[in-house]
């Protein structure tokens, strides 16, 4: 790898990073970008995750190639090396299947079944972890037998990237659901001016306006201060018109009570600078929700299951929790009767396939229409 080809994936990626694409157009861009600097197989896979429990929500291939839906009974079901989950929540954030499996990929099924036959033969997993520590997403890439192993120059540079694609993940499926809302609480989004005025709002964002302190836009066309603090922030962060800096955030309590999320970001395109600004309520997250509907799961019990998907031992739930390894298998066995499972194995692909899976295939369809992807779990009748 060049070092001119290094340097323009990075100056590349993170302009588009900034320009708050549509998350398919983003990926799509990205792949293109990364080619060059990152050579491989068969065209990048990217997979978005549901920070809150690391189960997938969607996957975008350049080649336009669909996830077989085997390749997610296996993710969900059965024991392998490599696993999306294993590589998200990990420090390093970056593996290959040659490194999991000693140097004999031929030991994962994955492999036998879904690379191999395909021409392929390494596996590289990336998490897209932003500088806040969430993981919105996974890039996978391939290599086909005649082709070098992935080296340390070129993991160096992914882990370099890594911070970027989670942001410009998160970025766009932020705008996504801003300007085609799934539900009535969707967020909103204002776009500024480097002078302060407003370019353009989203339908439904003059709520969350009026909702923040000292906010009078439906009488005075007055932003709140808090939009501005954030936008101000943000543009402060941009170090030139080429970089779109930090996505600042603030968490203020609306005038009815309750706390809402602002999340600015510098918009990087020709000419002026300008920085939208998304707003949203502050909840908890979908999943806790939907498992408390749906199973009568008490507080703890959605806390221990929210940590099995995301891939956590016993040892390691009783350690953040801060209880005995004996105290998470008395919620773990509570869990199972109440969901009709009997291991974790099955909680977990029982949660995927009921609240994910239809997700993944909502978003694949999303995507050939040039439809927003969505993130997060399909609440029961809610895909759309």
């Amino acid at each position: 790898m060049s070092g001119y080809a290094k340097q323009r994936a990075l100056e590349r990626i993170t302009l588009l990073a900034g320009r708050c694409l549509d998350l398919a157009t983003f990926w799509r861009e990205t792949s293109e970008a990364l080619e060059p600097a990152v050579p491989h197989y068969g065209g990048a896979c990217w997979f978005t995750l549901d920070p809150a429990s690391l189960l997938i929500t969607s996957h975008f291939n350049s080649m336009r190639l669909q996830i077989p839906p085997e390749w997610l009974a296996h993710e969900y079901y059965e024991d392998d090396f490599h696993k999306v989950a294993d590589v998200a929540r990990s420090e390093r954030g970056i593996s290959t299947l040659h490194e999991a499996t000693g140097g004999d990929p031929s030991r994962s099924t994955a492999w036998n079944r879904y690379v191999q036959p395909y021409g392929g033969d390494q596996e590289l997993l990336l998490a897209l972890r932003n500088p806040s520590g969430e993981v919105w997403g996974i890039l996978g890439l391939y290599r086909s037998p005649d082709q070098p192993m992935f080296d340390a120059e070129e993991m160096r540079l992914l882990r370099e990237l890594a911070p970027h694609l989670g942001e410009g993940a998160r970025r766009g499926l932020l705008v996504g659901e801003a300007v085609d809302p799934e539900r009535l609480e969707a967020p909103g989004l204002v776009v500024l001016r480097e002078d302060w005025s407003v370019e353009s709002l989203t339908s439904g964002v003059e709520r969350w306006l009026d909702e923040l302190p000292d906010g009078e836009w439906a009488a005075r066309g007055k932003l709140p201060p808090a939009v501005l603090a954030v936008a101000g922030r943000a543009l402060r962060t941009a170090e030139h018109a080429n970089a779109p800096g930090e996505v600042a955030f603030a968490r203020v309590l609306g005038r009815n009570g309750r706390w809402i999320v602002l999340h600015g970001a510098t918009l990087v395109t020709t000419g002026a600078r300008r920085v939208a600004v998304i707003v949203e309520p502050a909840q908890p997250a979908r999943i806790a929700s939907l498992l408390m509907a749906a199973y009568g799961l008490t507080e703890r019990e959605q806390e221990v299951t929210r940590l099995v998907l995301q891939g956590n031992s016993t040892s390691e739930i009783a350690v953040r929790l801060v209880v005995s390894a004996h105290t998470v298998q008395q919620h773990l066995k509570s869990i199972f009767d109440k969901t009709g499972v009997r291991s974790r194995r099955d909680l977990v692909g029982k949660v995927f396939f009921a609240y994910y899976e239809p997700r993944v295939t909502d978003n694949e369809q999303r995507a050939s229409l040039g439809r927003p992807l969505r993130g997060g779990p399909v609440e029961p009748n809610d895909a759309s």
